[in-house]
C-alpha cells in the first residue's frame, strides 16, 4: 500500500510480533508519555498472532521502521450487544501522519472484523482527544447509542 503524501513512501500492513513489542512501546510513550512495557506484553500474549477475531496490526515502512499500530477484537458480551468489531488502541507517529496510515490500519482491521460476520465498529474516544476523534470521525465512525458510564473509586 501506498500512503497518500508527498514523500510515496511505500508501507505494508503485518501481525505484530514479539520483536516488535519494543518499538510498538516506544511509539506509544513518545506519544502518550508514559512507558508501559509490561501492558504491551500482556496485549502481544492476548492479542499477537492473529488469533481468531483478535488483530494487532502494524505499518512499517521498506526499512521496517514503525509506522504505527492498530488493535482490536470481535466481542458480542457487552450488554446484548451482537458482535461487533472494538478497536482499543491505535497510533500513527507524529512525523508520518496525514499519509494514509492510520486510515489503511482501519481498513485492514475492519476486514479482519468481516471475515467473523460483523457489520459494527466501535471504539471509546476521550473527548479531549481531538486527533483520535477526528481519525474516527474521517472513518465515518459517530456516536451511538450506546452511553459510557463511569465513577470515581475511592481509595
Amino acid at each position: 500500500m501506498k500512503p497518500s503524501s508527498s514523500d510515496e513512501r511505500a508501507f505494508t500492513i503485518r501481525t505484530v510480533t514479539g520483536d516488535d513489542l519494543p518499538a510498538v512501546a516506544a511509539l506509544d510513550e513518545r506519544i502518550s508519555g508514559i512507558a508501559k512495557p509490561d501492558y504491551w506484553q500482556d496485549v502481544f500474549e492476548r492479542y499477537g498472532g492473529r488469533r481468531k477475531g483478535r488483530y494487532f496490526l502494524m505499518a512499517e515502512d521498506q526499512n521496517k521502521k514503525l509506522l504505527g499500530y492498530i488493535m482490536g477484537e470481535v466481542r458480542a458480551w457487552e450488554f446484548d450487544s451482537p458482535p461487533c468489531g472494538w478497536i482499543f488502541g491505535i497510533n500513527v507517529d507524529s512525523d508520518t501522519r496525514l499519509g494514509g496510515i492510520g486510515t489503511a490500519l482501519y481498513l485492514a482491521i475492519c476486514d479482519g472484523f468481516r471475515k467473523f460476520g460483523v457489520h459494527t465498529v466501535r471504539t471509546t474516544v476521550s473527548r479531549k482527544n481531538e486527533l483520535v476523534m477526528s481519525f474516527f470521525r474521517s472513518q465515518g465512525m459517530m456516536a451511538s447509542h450506546y452511553i459510557q458510564l463511569e465513577t470515581e473509586l475511592e481509595s
